[in-house]
């Protein structure tokens, strides 16, 4: 079985996040997408127990490849990282169709596993959209999976309600945190991932290097993305709160104090 597992590298929650012209900075403190791991982890434990190879692939600038080589330490074989400038400012559409043509460029993939949403943009559209430019079904939002039979098989959870869903593969498939426990890779996995293959291409190696223009309908790049980003603020200083000293009359204080606010 070959799987492909969609990877991000994205800005640390933990860390303060900067707007430069419109664009999120990369690059500082940048991290793989936490939902990401328990995708890999997905990946990683189908051919662990069916056999086959895990491709990890991303999308972004020269850093990215950082998430791939995560990926690699927890266990994928090999890495894909498409990386040109002309790609800078592409909207969650763009992203699906360049990562799409890179499925189709790898050729005989049975599955594309990838985390329900990516951190930075929170969007969770990309893996439906991959799935609708490959013609290729979609299970999202899984919390259990199993492939058997060429078919993948998920268990969600829908409005309180669970939800058994089947695709025949090749499907795509996102999972939650949920679905599994991402192993921790030992010292040996870390220095073996150095020795595996991490292959950059382009926008030319996809034959996507005209569709960046703003009227192709390609959603590639900045000037043909569908969003973008208007105006960006620092997040204002939090206000000191209003102490209430019980002297005998608190609870009138925080009457009134209340009738205020919720005016």
């Amino acid at each position: 079985m070959k799987v492909v597992v969609l990877v991000k590298h994205v800005p640390d929650v933990q860390s303060e996040r900067r707007i430069d012209d419109g664009l999120l900075v990369r690059g500082e403190d940048d991290v793989l997408n936490e939902v990401d791991e328990n995708a890999v982890e997905a990946a990683v434990a189908l051919v662990e127990e069916a056999g086959g190879e895990v491709i990890a692939v991303t999308m972004g600038p020269e850093d990215a490849v950082d998430a791939v080589r995560r990926a690699l330490q927890m266990g994928a074989d090999s890495g894909l990282h498409v990386c040109d400038e002309e790609l800078a400012g592409t909207d969650a559409l763009g992203t699906a169709r360049v990562l799409a043509a890179a499925v189709r460029r790898i050729g005989d993939v049975d599955l594309v596993l990838a985390g329900m949403s990516a951190a930075d943009g929170d969007m969770g559209v990309v893996p439906a959209a991959l799935a609708a430019d490959l013609n290729w079904p979609v299970l999202s939002v899984a919390a259990e999976l199993s492939v058997a039979d060429g078919a993948a098989t998920i268990t969600r959870t829908v409005d309180r309600t669970d939800e058994t869903l089947c695709a025949q593969l090749p499907a795509v498939v996102s999972v939650t945190d949920q679905v599994n426990e991402p192993r921790i890779p030992a010292f040996k996995a870390m220095m073996a991932a150095r020795k595996k293959q991490v292959e950059e291409i382009d926008l030319a190696e996809l034959g996507l290097a005209d569709a960046v223009e703003a009227d192709s309908g390609a959603l590639l790049g900045r000037q043909g993305a569908g969003t973008a980003v208007r105006e960006a603020a620092e997040k204002p200083a939090r206000e000191a709160g209003t102490v209430i000293t019980d002297t005998g009359d608190a609870g009138q204080q925080l009457a009134h104090y209340l009738a205020k606010v919720m005016k």
